[in-house]
């Protein structure tokens, strides 16, 4: 059976997240049903991550596998055409080894955070960003941001819903970057914890209030309690930005 890898960009406003559940609908779902739309067939879409609800994605990977082969550009156009009014596009087709795996075969995720800080409401950025009306130091933010890199115990980051067998994670690159009235930050790793990011996210904002120090974040990193952590910043100014193979 031929196997296809899609890259996929959607708007993860109005699904319950990426992978399908009985509570609503997700983009798993919408993907999977305009696979069988245009092939007939039943499929299982694996993908790179599960993102929550409201989280975005501009480079989310996946794959399926179907009886019938059919060129890559074909399967690209289908699903799209199938995806009508959803927001979600597929990017990119490829058929694929019958050994890849868009979760397994990942070697890293790359997520990116944008928050918009100024105090005017957001209109065309409004559900894409987190808005954050006080002055933010992203100077500040970034120097603190290196204390999370390298391999932790990141329990203080991570949500009380997890199901990872292990809160130690590699955080190969924390980076903030401003540009203009929106500050990025930046994050690589082979893997993430349940709402890591958006927990580090949160912590980091109080270094731009200066609320906290690097000092102050990086005891909170090694108390390994998530009770010394931030709040969990919002899913709206999330997007899973690249998975790396």
């Amino acid at each position: 059976m031929p196997r296809y890898k899609l890259l996929i960009e959607y708007d993860g406003g109005g699904f319950v997240g990426w992978q399908r559940q009985v509570n609503g609908f997700s983009v798993q779902e919408a993907i999977e049903r305009a696979i069988g739309a245009f092939s007939g067939e039943a499929v299982t879409l694996t993908g790179a991550g599960r993102t929550d609800s409201g989280v975005h994605a501009l480079g989310q990977c996946a794959h399926f596998e179907i009886a019938k082969s059919f060129p890559p550009d074909t399967v690209r156009d289908a699903v799209n055409a199938h995806l009508k009014p959803h927001r979600i596009t597929i990017l990119g087709a490829e058929e694929v080894a019958p050994d890849f795996d868009a979760r397994r075969s990942a070697k890293a995720r790359l997520y990116r955070y944008r928050i918009v800080n100024r105090r005017s409401p957001l209109t065309l950025d409004a559900g894409r960003a987190w808005q954050v009306i006080t002055p933010l130091d992203a100077k500040a933010m970034d120097e603190a941001a290196k204390r999370l890199e390298g391999r932790h115990d990141f329990s203080t980051f991570r949500a009380s819903e997890c199901q990872a067998s292990s809160p130690v994670k590699t955080l190969d690159r924390l980076e903030v970057l401003q540009e203009g009235e929106t500050i990025w930050i930046t994050a690589q790793a082979r893997s993430f914890l349940h709402s890591q990011m958006r927990i580090m996210v949160g912590s980091l904002r109080l270094v731009g209030d200066g609320k906290w120090t690097a000092t102050d974040l990086g005891a909170a990193l090694h108390a390994c309690d998530r009770r010394r952590g931030g709040p969990t910043a919002p899913a709206e100014g999330l997007y899973l930005a690249e998975v790396v193979y």
